[in-house]
């Protein structure tokens, strides 16, 4: 049975919110949009994206039967992987959204991939296992690697999609790392996915500090959701009705693995339904292209 809810053809979450807006909807804790680009609050839109979109069959399968079902509107792409280029033909026959899923960290596993390639994945992924500040430091005799790395990606995308990507994330969110950032590599004007979002007193001071400075970094170049949450933990379910409630008003994206079992039951159950049942589930193109008309 599909949703009735109105849809647009086209590792736990962390959630900052910070305080000061409460959700007409939600009995929840009091939130605020935390948006750098200092938009007004407009009727909201649920993006419900799938990553690692050719990773692999399973992935791609499990991905594509929620995709039918109504309850993910858009994926992130990996390729040089063992499915990218069947899922890529999938995507392209079937209309389905489709950003490019940046991979520094694992392994590429499409036959054929380029030595040179495989190599430069190698020396930066090295890097960035190493110590977890690592991707917050900018590592100068890496800058070509990872020039390297996003310039391929953009390529293959393009060859196996027939267009630049117009929304760009990263594996294990390694697109938010120095090298990427400082390096300026990532197309100006595209959507790129911002930090997590997360409750007030989740975290430190100092890690609010340096995701705020990240996503204002991000929005000078690029679009911006308004908040960006996991679809896990699933419990309590206070949580996601929290997540849901508030995109009635903004703009949220909200990240799904179909793979892991518990995230695939519930993307294809009655609770997915009843939670979305009023909320516009769209694909990221569709906020793209709304993005467009209000500057235009």
């Amino acid at each position: 049975m599909k949703r009735k809810g109105e849809l647009i053809a086209a590792p736990p979450g962390e959630i900052f919110v910070p305080a000061g807006l409460k959700p007409a909807t939600s009995p929840g804790p009091t939130v605020e949009s935390g948006r750098p680009n200092g938009h007004t609050p407009h009727r909201g839109v649920l993006i419900v994206n799938a990553d690692d979109w050719g990773r692999d069959y399973e992935n791609t399968e499990r991905t594509l039967e929620c995709i039918h079902r109504g309850s993910v509107s858009s994926v992130s792409a990996m390729v040089f992987m063992q499915d990218s280029e069947r899922a890529a033909a999938t995507a392209r026959e079937q209309g389905i959204d489709a950003g490019l899923h940046l991979n520094f960290t694992t392994a590429f596993s499409a036959p054929g991939t380029p030595t040179r390639l495989i190599e430069h994945q190698q020396r930066v992924s090295r890097y960035l296992g190493r110590h977890r500040f690592a991707q917050v430091a900018f590592h100068p005799g890496l800058a070509s690697s990872f020039g390297y790395l996003v310039a391929a990606q953009r390529d293959e995308f393009c060859r196996l999609y027939g267009r630049e990507p117009a929304r760009l994330d990263g594996h294990h969110h390694m697109h938010l790392c120095c090298n990427v950032l400082l390096g300026k590599l990532l197309p100006s004007g595209t959507m790129v996915r911002r930090n997590f979002s997360f409750q007030p007193g989740e975290k430190s001071f100092g890690n609010r500090f340096y995701r705020n400075v990240v996503d204002r970094l991000l929005a000078r170049r690029h679009q911006l959701t308004d908040y960006f949450f996991s679809l896990p933990p699933l419990v309590p379910p206070s949580r996601l009705q929290r997540i849901f409630s508030l995109a009635n008003e903004f703009t949220i994206e909200l990240e799904t693995h179909p793979v892991v079992s518990g995230e695939y039951s519930f993307l294809l159950g009655e609770e997915f339904l009843r939670l979305s049942a009023d909320i516009r589930i769209a694909p990221s193109s569709a906020i793209s292209r709304a993005e467009r008309s209000r500057t235009e």
